[in-house]
């Protein structure tokens, strides 16, 4: 988003060399150009709030950071309702302007709380608890993981057991390690929680079940009795968002705190299953959209900060005697940020697709359809594990790319990254989300093995596939979504077969699962990978009436696609799929790539439209003034500076 200030010369000479409308790329991201003015007016009303202009975040202490995020948090709920802004993309990008790379201290009153309370309670509970959550009478979060369990929901300790003289459930933590642990703005601000636990009634375990759960007195604010709760103490990153502690000692709660949309425990204690347990997937798979959408995004803003600092950056001497060139002309840089650029876009487009799809379906859903939903299901979870862990490996090497001033908060790189690397363990830890994606693409290998026609993308497991690779010099994109296609057939197939050696030796399934875990990742991988590539050349054909545009899309897809193979080289090698000599030209390939997106690698981040508020970097501004700044920057830490002596 453009400044006011005069632009680095380096900087306007990459602009100038784009050789395609940065505007009409903005665009494409965001989905449409009313979409974009929406977005920059939103963004607009905060940038003029003075609330929220303060001093760098880095340079306050824990507390100060927990004061202030607090402080914007309750601004932001007034301001709202002042603005009328109810349309969730809007409040989503209010909040996401006033607290960039925080979060806020009552982030989950919207992100978890109130999504819930809507779509897991009853009419009468809606009445009731909604109310006071959306008014900010209650203040809530959602307490599912312990300090014991956390991705495996079943092996949750935690108890709610019925007692129906008393018509109430009696909430219990009956062991260390059955402690609440991690829920978000519960150490200090919350009063309720959704408590995830073991139902019990009549003497029988029922699984996992959500109550409504107060922790906190309404006047005082101190615990109610029979309750610890507080702080777990500093993390890796989140110094905004006070992540808590939560022990229950024999707590009872009313009976209608079960949240009772798809089930409930009637007054004389029986136990009534009202709803299929998959609609439940539908919240999964929002969340896990958003945070394939959020992934992307962090990625692209490691990347724009590193792609305009390499712009701008003159290191070394690439000819004797001759000006120090621009970092981003050595070609080492252009491997490393490039591919992470084509990543971010290729991700961008399958967390919106992603979020489309299932908005779709919804209807289907609530009607009782659920043909779609375990592919999406499974889909989202190996989406979700596979862009968080694109984001974090490649911040941090965006950060290395940017020498020492990378290690630097002026760059505002290791705050992107603390942000981001915790998404390849919350909502999931990555390897079980792989496996949740394995564990379909069994079931789907082995319908396909009996001659049944497959739903959605993985039909293409029905599909013989050609036994040699066919990409040619114009690496088309039909050839390449071909290549992964037969590279995740054959793996897939391959760890379905070991399966099945290993039970046939004997092995329980269960054990033979485990024993085939490592190939069941590789193989999933190999799915999404697949299901990425094919989504950005969807993507792209949506566009084609925008030439220019199209190009530089599809020489990014061409780039990621490259660089993925050469990534996983033995895997298209193997059983001759792919020759060495296709192999050899694919590295060839891969570096014509890069020479033919150095003109527009700035403009493609630019495309992005993050503003220098959002981006928070010395080092990535628009204007491209970053010594000047970097030396500001460091005299506002508020540390002692030495006066010039005469």
């Amino acid at each position: 988003m453009p400044g006011t200030a005069k632009v680095n010369p380096d900087l306007q000479k990459e602009r100038n060399r784009a050789t395609f409308p940065v505007h009409v790329m903005t665009y494409v991201l965001d989905g449409d150009p009313e979409k974009t003015k929406r977005r920059r007016y939103v963004e607009n009303l905060v940038l003029n709030d003075p609330v929220y202009k303060h001093k760098p975040v880095c340079f306050m202490s824990r507390g100060e950071r927990y004061s202030l995020g607090m402080k914007k948090a309750l601004h932001a709920v007034k301001k709202l309702k002042e603005l009328n802004l109810t349309d969730p993309a809007d409040q989503y990008y209010y909040r996401s302007f006033t607290m960039p790379h925080e979060n806020s201290p009552i982030a989950l009153q919207d992100d978890m709380f109130i999504p819930i309370l809507s779509t897991q309670t009853t009419d009468e509970q809606k009445a009731k608890w909604l109310t006071l959550a959306k008014s900010l009478q209650i203040i809530g979060t959602y307490a599912q993981t312990e300090m014991g369990h956390g991705t495996f929901v079943r092996g949750l300790e935690t108890t709610a057991t019925y007692d129906p003289q008393t018509e109430e459930f009696i909430i219990n933590s009956p062991t260390l390690t059955s402690t609440k642990w991690w829920p978000g703005n519960l150490g200090k601000t919350t009063n309720h929680a959704v408590v995830l636990a073991q139902l019990y009634t009549g003497g029988k375990c029922h699984g996992i079940h959500a109550f409504i759960v107060q922790h906190r007195d309404m006047e005082t604010h101190q615990p109610l009795p029979g309750i610890e709760v507080g702080d777990i103490g500093p993390k890796f990153g989140y110094e905004t968002v006070d992540n808590g502690f939560l022990r229950y000692h024999n707590v009872h709660i009313p009976r209608d705190n079960m949240l009772m949309k798809y089930s409930e425990v009637t007054k004389d204690g029986r136990y009534i299953r009202k709803a299929n347990e998959k609609l439940t997937y539908g919240t999964m798979v929002t969340v896990r959209s958003g945070i394939v959408s959020n992934a992307a995004r962090q990625l692209a803003e490691a990347c724009t900060i590193a792609i305009r600092y390499s712009a701008i950056r003159r290191q070394s001497e690439m000819k004797p005697g001759e000006p120090e060139p621009q970092v981003l002309d050595y070609q080492t840089q252009q491997h490393k940020l490039f591919p992470l650029l084509a990543t971010s876009y290729a991700y961008w487009f399958a967390g919106r697709s992603m979020r489309e799809t299932y908005l779709d379906i919804q209807s289907q859903i609530m009607a009782g359809d659920f043909k779609q939903l375990p592919e999406l299901h499974a889909l989202s979870a190996g989406l979700k594990a596979m862009s968080t862990w694109a984001a974090s490996e490649g911040i941090e090497t965006c950060r290395l790319s940017c020498g020492g001033h990378g290690y630097s908060h002026a760059s505002g790189l290791p705050k992107i990254y603390v942000d981001a690397t915790p998404g390849c363990t919350y909502e999931g830890e990555n390897t079980v989300m792989m496996l949740q994606t394995a564990r379909y693409l069994m079931k789907a290998c082995g319908q396909a093995a009996q001659g049944n026609e497959l739903p959605g993308f993985v039909a293409y497991l029905n599909q013989k596939g050609l036994d040699r690779c066919m990409i040619g010099d114009d690496l088309s994109l039909v050839s390449l979504v071909s290549a992964y296609q037969h590279r995740a057939r054959r793996l897939i197939g391959k760890a379905a077969l070991q399966m099945k050696a290993h039970m046939e030796r004997g092995k329980p399934q269960e054990v033979a699962w485990n024993l085939t875990s490592v190939q069941l990742v590789h193989c999933a991988k190999a799915h999404v990978q697949c299901y990425v590539l094919k989504n950005f050349v969807d993507s792209i054909e949506q566009y084609s009436h925008h030439e220019d545009v199209a190009r530089v899309l599809t020489q990014l897809c061409q780039l990621f696609a490259v660089d993925g193979i050469l990534n996983n080289a033995g895997d298209f090698l193997q059983g001759g799929f792919m020759s060495y000599d296709q192999l050899d030209n694919m590295t060839a390939k891969l570096l014509d790539l890069l020479a033919a997106i150095r003109p527009n690698a700035v403009a493609l981040v630019d495309a992005f439209d993050f503003s220098d508020h959002l981006l928070q970097s010395v080092l990535g501004r628009y204007d491209g003034n970053v010594y000047e700044n970097m030396l500001e920057w460091a005299k506002s830490s508020g540390v002692q500076h030495l006066s010039k002596q005469s």
